[in-house]
């Protein structure tokens, strides 16, 4: 283009023009490293620059600034900040897995700090980076002119240390990027030397050597599945994870000490995050946040709270911040000036292809270099044999150039020969030094001999790879600082980040339910008025109440003998003692007709044990625990009723239990289930109880020393040991279980106990919560009527129980409908 001449263009093709040059310009000479030595240019200019200026391993540290001013002015004509940057990064050991830069100073941290300016800190070459350099000067690598003609500088560096997999390399050009993990140098090494023995060995095969990336700060790789992936086909993904330990301190709490990061990860970031994630009550269990690092290590500490599982909060931690993250592996390198995806074994080959062509073209050089030695003493020998006709041939010559070309008419000697004669000192005429020539010259021909013969076999060139890279591993091989497991990555359900606790699930009559930590609810006196469980409005009532665990399946068993499943945790839980929770209907499609009777807590569904349901009849039906256990959202059919019957009672059984059937007007029944036939999930019951102008409201199991606890509507309770209640044959009237009248109102609950153990739950109509000791219920007779356990408004009344046995474990569930 003439300079000051304006043409018109079209402005698209100009476009594509400029930019496809743009595009090839930072894919080529910027963002991707070259096969061969791992480097991008940048990178490849400090290092030769820094070799330029003699700082290698055993020289004194120069100042940063002076490097940066150097690589700028010869070699890369851009910003002294980028230049700086890459610098700082081969300098740093969380970084690189094998730093290429002795720096002296402040260089950065993990914690994202910058490093100081570059006229405070000061560098050299570090000894292995003297392995990306050596031989450079024996025409190993072609060089090309600078940006401005006036020096040389290498496309690529002879690299015998194999940079590409052993530092990885991260960059994004146009249109593409690449991202290599770092890999430990022993493997490399020893794959590098297995693949020259076996050229068409698997990737399996390498995976022997290699097992996987080998990242500066450590952590843990979980599964081999990514990595195999990414090693076949250049592209995968693996997941790392923080290497964590989980201890007790002094105090009975515990602490999740975290001591190695997944790569890349900035730990004041990942700090930060956690305690916005505590704040924002996203992470439940953890008290504090502290960084402990120091120069011994990485020692960052989460403090739990005394109630908090430790494995629920590492998954909440695992799934929420980047204590575990994933690295999506892009092996794009420039392969012949052409940027391409290879997978492991292209990288190793071009390796092995690369390290035989600076072999053999360091190998020519030398054999040149031999040759012209020999070729040298050869003239000396011929002027040491002949040494006084060549004195007095040169003293009979007028000029130099006339003694050269006497020389070499008399004794038949080349130009160069003739030149190296006239230029020997007198000190080489003596007999030592003769003897010496004589020497060099045998050593000579032997290196003709040994570099013609190398040069004649390859076979030897890839044995002295294999020579080199055994050095390197010797040298400069370590120990595998990441860890691989055997865990493969799962995805998190959600109950895997839900903490085991012991919660109170309420129930309302319109349909509302919640849950709450069941340390909620404070430990009170026989006869109080208790706590408010749940604010009612007008009405809606409190129908039932439930302890469980977070994890526990919640079956809701309706009236119509239709049976829901829920996940305990899958109620909100962030409800107070007097909220009325959400609507059942916003988390299962149940029918708004339908009415919810009964609540059932299931940890599992084991094949030996059965579900026993009792509708308001008294009918009842023992079908198998395990029919229950794929509830689909839409429910199934749990019993099938007759004549307008409604189910209202479900328990879990085995057919070593006795169970015992209460009405509400006192009559109690007790039989061996045993004795009842197990049927289908869909089939219909058979008598229980016979009850006329009444209906059932308990079903409980019986076990050796039990009581029988039965409450009524108006707060009137009592314990009967069930050795009063003798076993009868099913469908019986039952005998009296409990004296009612108007005054303590009929029975609302009845529930089989141990006396003296556990606390008993209450529930009234207007949301008010009584806990109290089981032991404080008064033992009586079956006709006894039982002492007040929970004072009540006119207007209010008992509607639900529960039992809490001491260990906050659960040991039974009674609901009744208002």
């Amino acid at each position: 283009m003439e300079i000051g001449i304006v043409r018109p263009v079209d402005i698209e093709q100009e476009m594509k023009s400029s930019y496809l040059d743009y595009a090839m310009s930072v894919i080529v000479s910027r963002a991707l490293p070259d096969v061969r030595d791992g480097l991008k240019p940048v990178q490849r200019r400090i290092l030769y620059a820094m070799d330029g200026l003699g700082l290698h391993h055993n020289s004194p540290h120069k100042k940063s600034a002076r490097i940066v001013g150097e690589v700028l002015g010869k070699y890369h004509p851009h910003g002294d900040a980028p230049v700086y940057e890459a610098m700082v990064r081969m300098a740093q050991d969380f970084s690189l897995r094998y730093v290429l830069i002795d720096g002296q100073g402040n260089f950065g941290s993990i914690d994202n700090d910058p490093p100081a300016a570059m006229r405070y800190t000061e560098a050299r070459l570090a000894e292995i980076a003297g392995e990306m350099l050596g031989d450079i000067d024996k025409n190993t690598v072609a060089f090309v002119s600078n940006f401005d003609d006036s020096l040389k500088e290498p496309s690529v560096l002879p690299a015998r240390l194999p940079d590409l997999l052993v530092n990885g390399s991260s960059g994004i050009a146009v249109g593409m990027a690449t991202n290599i993990p770092p890999h430990n140098l022993g493997e490399v090494c020893d794959a590098i030397a297995y693949l020259i023995d076996n050229p068409q060995a698997t990737t399996d095969e390498l995976m022997e050597f290699i097992q996987g990336p080998d990242f500066p700060t450590a952590a843990v790789i979980l599964g081999k599945e990514g990595i195999k992936n990414a090693y076949a086909t250049g592209q995968g993904k693996v997941v790392i994870r923080a290497k964590t330990d989980v201890v007790s301190t002094k105090g009975g709490k515990r602490q999740i000490i975290v001591t190695e990061l997944p790569y890349q990860v900035n730990k004041a970031a990942l700090v930060e995050k956690i305690a916005g994630l505590v704040k924002g009550r996203k992470i439940a269990g953890i008290a504090e946040v502290r960084d402990e690092s120091d120069r011994e290590g990485m020692r960052l500490i989460v403090e739990l709270k005394k109630e908090a599982q430790p494995q629920q909060v590492l998954n909440n931690l695992y799934k929420n911040t980047i204590i575990q993250s994933a690295f999506f592996i892009n092996m794009v390198a420039l392969v012949k000036g052409r940027p391409k995806v290879i997978n492991l074994k292209e990288a190793l080959t071009c390796y092995i292809d690369f390290r035989h062509e600076v072999i053999t073209r360091r190998s020519q050089f030398e054999l040149e270099k031999a040759r012209n030695r020999a070729h040298i003493l050869e003239g000396f020998r011929i002027a040491l044999d002949n040494l006084e006709q060549v004195i007095r041939l040169i003293r009979q010559s007028e000029t130099v150039d006339a003694a050269c070309a006497n020389l070499m008419t008399v004794f038949s000697l080349s130009q160069a020969q003739a030149q190296a004669i006239l230029d020997m000192p007198l000190r080489r005429l003596a007999g030592l030094e003769r003897e010496k020539i004589a020497q060099e010259y045998t050593g000579v021909v032997k290196d003709i001999s040994y570099l013609e013969d190398l040069l004649a076999n390859p076979r030897k060139i890839l044995f002295l790879i294999k020579q080199d890279v055994g050095e390197l591993k010797s040298k400069y091989g370590d120990k595998r600082r990441t860890l691989i497991s055997e865990e493969e990555v799962t995805e998190f359900r959600q109950e895997d980040l839900v903490p085991h606790q012991r919660v109170i699930v309420t129930f309302s009559s319109q349909g509302f339910i919640k849950r709450i930590p069941a340390s909620t609810y404070r430990l009170q006196r026989r006869g109080g008025r208790g706590v408010v469980g749940m604010v009612t409005r007008e009405g809606i009532s409190v129908s039932h109440i439930l302890a469980a665990d977070t994890h526990d399946n919640l079956l809701l068993f309706t009236v119509r003998g239709r049976v829901y499943c829920l996940k305990c945790y899958e109620i909100p839980g962030d409800s107070s003692r007097t909220a009325r929770g959400i609507a059942l209907v916003n988390l299962l499609p149940i029918d708004l007709k339908d009415k919810v009777t009964a609540l059932l807590a299931v940890a599992d569904f084991p094949s030996n044990e059965f579900l026993l349901m009792a509708t308001k009849g008294g009918e009842i039906k023992k079908t198998s625990l395990a029919e229950f256990a794929s509830i689909r959202r839409s429910g199934l059919i749990a019993m099938g009723l007759k004549n307008n019957d409604e189910l209202v009672r479900a328990r879990i059984v085995t057919d070593l239990d006795d169970v015992i059937l209460v009405s509400q007007n006192g009559r109690a029944i007790k039989f061996k289930v045993k004795k009842l036939r197990t049927a289908s999930r869909s089939s219909g019951g058979v008598r229980g109880i016979r009850l006329t102008d009444d209906c059932l409201v308990g079903m409980d199991t019986v076990f050796p020393d039990a009581y029988l606890l039965t409450v009524t509507e108006r707060g009137f309770g009592k314990l009967t040991s069930v050795g009063s209640y003798p076993i009868q044959q099913r469908g019986g009237k039952g005998i009296q279980a409990h004296r009612v009248s108007a005054k303590t109102g009929k029975i609302v609950a009845a529930r089989i106990v141990s006396q003296g153990e556990g606390y008993l739950v209450a529930l009234s109509s207007v949301g008010n919560v009584e806990c109290i000791p089981l032991r404080s219920v008064s033992v009586q007779s079956r006709k006894g009527r039982g002492v007040h356990i929970m004072a009540l408004a006119e207007d209010d009344s008992i509607v639900s129980i529960t039992t809490i046995a001491e260990d906050d474990s659960i040991v039974s569930i009674t609901t009744i409908d208002v």
